[in-house]
C-alpha cells in the first residue's frame, strides 16, 4: 500500500538539464515490491489512488501488465498522479519530486475497510507513504497500532526520502512506527543517519518490538535479526551497477518471498540479493527476477560457495 508516481528521465542517461527527450516509466517502493512478489509466483495487490489522469492510467496499466491485482486502486478525479523526476550524474542519480497534493497522498484509514482485504498474509508498508500528509500519517498507524487486518503480518520498510522530510523530523516518527511492524527492512546508512545506528546490532537493540528486523548493508550483505536466536548474514554477490533505484523493493520482494514459503532465514536473504541482482543492472526501477531453477541452484550453495566470488565492487541489495 503506497503511492505510485509516473517517472520521467533522461533518455541518453545524461543530466536532466541537458537532455533533449525524456523517456516514461512507472516507480514506486510498494508497488514495485508486489511487482516483484508476483513475478515470484505469489498473489499480490496494491492498494492506492491515482488521479483520473493519463499518468494516472499509466501506471495502473503497467502494474496490471506485472500481475498484480489493482481492484483496490481508487481513481481520484479531484487530484492528479505523482510524477517524479531521475537526475543521473557523476555522483549518483537524484530524484525531483512532484507529488504535493497527489491523489495517493488522499489515503486514509478507512482505505483499510474493504473486504477483499480480509485473509491477507502480508500487509507492506513503507515509511514515504507517513511524509506524504497528515491522513497518510493516520493510515500507517491505523495499519500498525489499530491493527486494521488482524491477521496479516504488517511489514514496514523504513525508505526514509530526505527531499520528503529532514531527518530531525522523520527520525521519530519512523523509528515509532517501525517498532510496531511485525517485520522491518532498514537500510544500515539510514539507519545510521536517522538514529545514529553504527551497525545492525544497534538498530536491533533501537527497535524491540518486531519479531524480524532486517539491515540492509549495500554492497555489503543483509542481515536478520530476530527477536529471538542468533543473527543470519549473508553476502551480497558482485554486481555491475547500472543504477540502484529501485533494488531495495527488489530486495524486500525476494525476502518476503522467502517469508511466504516459510524458508529459512538465510535462504530469505539469498532470494532478496537475487531478486535485486538484475535491478541493479538496469536503468528502471524494476527487472524479471532470474529463473526459478537458478534461484534453486543458489539457494542449494554452501555459505563458502556462496561467499566464493565476493571481491565486491559497487554491487549490493540496493537501499
Amino acid at each position: 500500500m503506497g503511492e505510485t508516481m509516473v517517472v520521467l528521465a533522461p533518455d541518453d542517461g545524461g543530466p536532466l538539464e541537458h537532455a533533449a527527450r525524456l523517456t516514461v516509466g512507472v516507480g514506486g517502493a510498494e508497488s514495485n515490491v508486489a511487482m516483484g512478489l508476483a513475478r515470484l509466483g505469489h498473489r499480490a495487490a496494491w492498494l492506492s489512488r491515482v488521479g483520473d489522469d493519463p499518468f494516472g492510467r499509466r501506471v495502473i496499466a503497467e502494474i496490471v501488465a506485472s500481475g498484480v491485482d489493482v481492484s483496490l486502486v481508487t481513481v481520484d478525479p479531484a487530484a492528479p498522479t505523482g510524477v517524479y523526476l531521475k537526475d543521473p550524474g557523476p555522483a549518483g542519480t537524484r530524484v525531483h519530486y512532484h507529488r504535493a497534493g497527489s491523489a495517493a497522498s488522499r489515503l486514509d484509514a478507512p482505505d483499510l475497510t474493504d473486504p477483499r482485504l480480509a485473509g491477507v498474509r502480508l500487509l507492506h508498508l513503507s515509511g514515504i507513504t507517513a511524509a506524504l500528509s497528515d491522513s497518510c500519517h493516520g493510515l500507517l498507524a491505523h495499519a500498525l497500532t489499530g491493527r486494521a487486518l488482524p491477521d496479516a503480518r504488517v511489514v514496514f520498510d523504513v525508505n526514509h526520502r530526505p527531499a520528503l522530510w529532514p531527518a530531525d523530523r522523520a527520525a521519530p516518527i519512523l523509528r515509532d512506527l517501525a517498532d510496531r511492524a511485525d517485520v522491518v527492512l532498514v537500510g544500515l546508512d539510514e539507519a545510521a543517519t536517522l538514529w545514529g545506528s553504527a551497525d545492525p546490532t544497534a538498530v536491533r537493540d533501537l527497535l524491540p518490538g518486531p519479531e524480524l528486523v532486517v539491515v540492509k548493508d549495500g554492497p555489503v550483505g543483509a542481515t536478520a535479526l530476530p527477536r529471538t536466536g542468533p543473527a543470519v548474514f549473508v553476502p551480497a554477490p558482485q554486481v555491475d551497477v547500472v543504477e540502484p533505484v529501485g533494488a531495495g523493493d527488489a530486495f524486500a520482494a525476494g525476502f518476503l518471498a522467502g517469508l511466504l514459503r516459510e524458508v529459512d532465514l538465510r535462504s530469505c536473504l539469498r532470494l532478496g540479493h537475487l531478486t535485486a541482482a538484475p535491478v541493479l543492472a538496469v536503468p528502471g526501477d524494476t527487472a524479471p527476477p532470474p529463473d526459478p531453477a537458478r534461484i534453486a541452484r543458489a539457494l542449494a550453495l554452501t555459505d563458502r560457495d556462496w561467499a566464493t566470488p565476493v571481491r565486491r565492487r559497487d554491487g549490493g541489495n540496493g537501499t
